[in-house]
């Protein structure tokens, strides 16, 4: 019979187990073989279409990442090139620092390497790891203005890893601060009634400068974000991105629950 066929295909339940209550010999009339035939095919397709579901959302999340492994595989060599520099000219000065940034790069891969291998962390493992970039940002900036703020008590919450990271990079690679002493970057995490804020401002590079023209403001890094907020926190967020002349700013906010 088709219709056993097809139930059994796409539910894998033996069709005799709707039917070994019925007595043997006992024509079925043909309203009850309409209605289990209806009844049949509504489980079958419901089935097939959550498994298609499922499929697109397993796919969708090995996609992401994928994406999230190439954004750590850009960081780290780019990362750990520009701080052993940095660490390279306290050795060199002869800096009482330079134990402590060794042993602040050490904890910053390793939380990279290992602990982003999860779908997510802790809010406060990424704050700690965020403070060590913009500490060392600011070892390699001395006389730029550089600044992170974060409330005093943060939840026990988790987030997706390196979820602001796209953000912080964009700002430090395209702000004044590299040219201009009186420029910074200014960031700010704020938690008010489950809404998680995260606002990042840089002064820009003139237009005409060579690095504005050498490098575009985005890529993979902004892709990727959209895309895991999309995932993680459907019709939950807002991602905000204001450009003028002289200042740039990204604003993130998250519905937490």
């Amino acid at each position: 019979m088709a219709i056993a066929w097809i139930f059994e295909k796409f539910t894998e339940i033996p069709v005799q187990k709707f039917f070994h209550n019925r007595s043997l010999g006992v024509a079925m009339d043909l309203n009850i073989i309409l209605t289990d035939s209806i009844a049949f095919l509504s489980i079958a397709f419901s089935r097939f279409s959550y498994q298609n579901e499922m499929k697109r959302h397993q796919v969708e999340t090995d996609n992401l990442q994928l994406q999230l492994n190439m954004l750590k595989a850009q960081l780290q060599p780019h990362f750990l090139f520009n701080t052993l520099n940095s660490l390279y000219g306290l050795s060199i000065t002869g800096s009482k620092d330079t134990p402590r940034f060794i042993l602040l790069l050490s904890q910053m891969m390793q939380y990279i390497l290992y602990d982003c291998d999860q779908e997510a962390v802790d809010l406060k493992e990424e704050l700690v790891f965020l403070q060590g970039y913009f500490e060392l940002e600011q070892k390699k900036f001395p006389n730029a203005s550089i600044f992170l703020k974060i409330p005093e008590q943060v939840p026990s919450i988790k987030i997706p890893p390196l979820l602001f990271l796209p953000l912080v990079e964009n700002s430090f690679k395209h702000g004044r601060h590299k040219l201009e002493n009186d420029a910074g970057v200014y960031a700010e995490f704020s938690i008010v009634n489950n809404q998680l804020t995260f606002k990042i401002e840089n002064e820009t590079l003139s237009m005409n400068s060579t690095l504005m023209k050498k490098n575009t403001r985005g890529g993979i890094g902004l892709v990727n974000i959209k895309k895991r907020l999309e995932l993680y926190y459907p019709n939950r967020n807002q991602l905000l991105l204001h450009e003028t002349n002289d200042k740039y700013t990204a604003e993130l906010i998250l519905k937490l629950t």
